[in-house]
């Protein structure tokens, strides 16, 4: 028995005999053949190429066609001149003949080669088939276009499933691919799987009649014109954005009545703004949902039908022959379309429109559910924004701290060679002084030599640091200059973290005050070699 496969991980198909598998779900099933169908401009052309006697010239127009052909074996193309010629080849010859590649006539005969044993691979009775299922991790068994016996073997476990009630109370079984193709058996949880559909969108009921409208509808009217075959508002202020027929305006306007009704129910707000574009003046009406604004039109679908020339154009070009008539016109259809608004943002974001199966009513509770959807993206996009723009803060500050311990470092360093290069010189100056007392053998030496030798061992004492008590030197400044070549990175990005005598004062989003709050304070940075620094500062 085949032990059928995971779903976890990627699990290689496990193989039924020379050709037959079965794959979890999300494991791709191995390639199958090439396309060997043909379209009718290919399969005439092939027609073409065949009944000619010699190399038939291939048109650029059908290079296309012809690069099909070549793809599948069926002809040969070579360069003669100034284009591509074609010939003919067996496997095209053969097509001709049986309408069959013999590749795929191959193909078929090997599948069905090793189909008894195959068959005798799969389950003998439904309990087997619902044991194999419940053993795969995702209930899923797929048998990839298997032979006759043996599609007609999962065929009679499936019914005998069903038919002895092997099949769970609470489960229930599915199949496709009962004639052809690849065999799918499924076990399902219906209830859990209706569980886990998301929950209906609710729909809104548009009036039959406006009698309060809403105050955008209310204004919208009054700005209407007296216009007898288009309505168009879409550069008026304050009304809702309309190109519709005269004959739409009225479904229109309660369409949009029981849109921002609902909106402003569930309490978005409603506003008309005015933007200036490239110096013209756009009028736009929005709701906006947690603070994101989505403007919304409403348009009538046009249909492009062949124009008829009138006898003033006539007369017009034939005075003026450059004059051009043009071909179509756009008439209105009657179907409206609810959405964003051309040249906008949110172009094609979320638009619906009247179909051949349902109507721009019904879909008005799509059409807040998709504005919903988009506030919530446009405020996951700017969480996530904010916390991108928090994480290079964050690095831009550690790596301030680290380039400012570095060079605190090479500061001590120098300082601390610098000392011990002068108690060496102290040394030397001291032994100097020593064998220049002793050079005369204990003779007195002149006035002159004893003020010189008293004044060098009182320079040794001055540059000798361990004359003294020693303590940390003090640090070097921290402006922007001083750790220029110490921070390879824009020093201007971020305020800057040092006050003038070198304190760390950072940004107050980078600061956690110390409990004692004394004149220090620690930076909350997560990063490498900054806790001493922190502790230091």
């Amino acid at each position: 028995m085949v032990e059928p496969e995971r779903a976890t991980g990627s699990v290689p198909s496990l193989s039924i005999g020379p050709t037959l598998a079965v794959c979890p779900q999300l494991v791709e099933v191995e390639p199958k053949l090439v396309k060997y169908t043909l379209t009718e401009q290919q399969a005439a052309m092939l027609r073409q190429i065949g009944a000619a006697p010699s190399a038939v010239p291939i048109a650029p127009k059908s290079s296309n066609t012809a690069w099909a052909l070549e793809q599948r074996g069926l002809i040969k193309r070579n360069w003669r001149g100034s284009g591509h010629v074609a010939v003919v080849t067996s496997d095209g010859r053969y097509f001709l003949k049986h309408g069959k590649h013999p590749k795929e006539v191959q193909a078929e005969k090997e599948r069905l080669a090793g189909d008894a044993e195959q068959a005798e691979r799969a389950p003998t009775d439904g309990a087997e088939l619902i044991a194999r299922l419940q053993s795969a991790t995702i209930w899923k068994l797929t048998v990839p276009d298997p032979g006759p016996q043996t599609r007609g073997r999962w065929r009679a476990a499936f019914y005998d499933a069903l038919h002895h009630d092997h099949v769970p109370g609470e489960l229930k079984l599915r199949w496709t691919g009962r004639q052809r193709g690849d065999c799918v058996f499924t076990l399902v949880d219906e209830e859990a799987e209706r569980a886990a559909q998301p929950p209906p969108v609710p729909t809104i009921d548009v009036p039959d009649v406006l009698g309060r409208p809403h105050q955008l509808v209310r204004a919208t009217c009054k700005a209407l014109g007296r216009s007898k075959t288009v309505v168009d508002t879409r550069g008026t202020p304050e009304v809702i954005p309309l190109h519709v027929s005269r004959e739409q305006a009225d479904r229109a306007l309660r369409i949009m009545h029981a849109l921002l009704t609902e909106a402003e129910s569930r309490g978005y707000q409603v506003e008309t703004r005015t933007d200036l574009h490239r110096g013209q003046a756009e009028h736009q009406m929005v709701i906006v949902i947690r603070g994101h604004a989505l403007p919304l039109a409403i348009t009538e679908q046009t249909t492009k039908v062949p124009h008829e020339p009138t006898a003033q154009e006539i007369r017009q070009q034939l005075r003026n022959p450059w004059t051009r008539i043009p071909k179509y016109d756009h008439e209105f259809n009657g179907r409206l379309e609810l959405g964003a608004p051309a040249k906008s943002w949110y172009q094609h974001s979320y638009t619906h429109r009247d179909s051949a199966r349902w109507t721009l009513e019904y879909r008005l509770g799509h059409l807040l559910h998709d504005l919903e959807q988009r506030a919530e993206a446009a405020e996951r996009q700017l969480r996530e924004e904010e916390l991108r723009k928090a994480e290079q803060r964050r690095r831009w500050y550690a790596a301030v701290a680290q380039a400012r311990e570095r060079q605190v470092e090479r500061h001590r360093e120098k300082v601390l060679v610098e000392q011990m290069e002068a108690r060496h010189r102290a040394a030397e100056i001291r032994a100097f002084c020593r064998a220049a007392r002793t050079r005369a053998d204990g003779a007195s030496a002149a006035a002159e030599e004893l003020e010189w030798l008293q004044w060098a061992e009182a320079y040794a004492d001055r540059i000798d640091p361990l004359c003294a008590q020693l303590v940390t030197p003090p640090d070097p400044p921290a402006s922007r200059e001083a750790l220029r070549a110490l921070f390879q990175v824009d020093l201007y990005t971020h305020p800057w973290p040092f006050d003038s005598k070198g304190r760390w004062v950072p940004h107050e989003e980078e600061v956690a005050k110390r409990p004692d709050q004394g004149d220090a304070s620690a930076l909350s940075v997560r990063g490498q070699g900054e806790g001493s620094f922190m502790r230091r500062w």
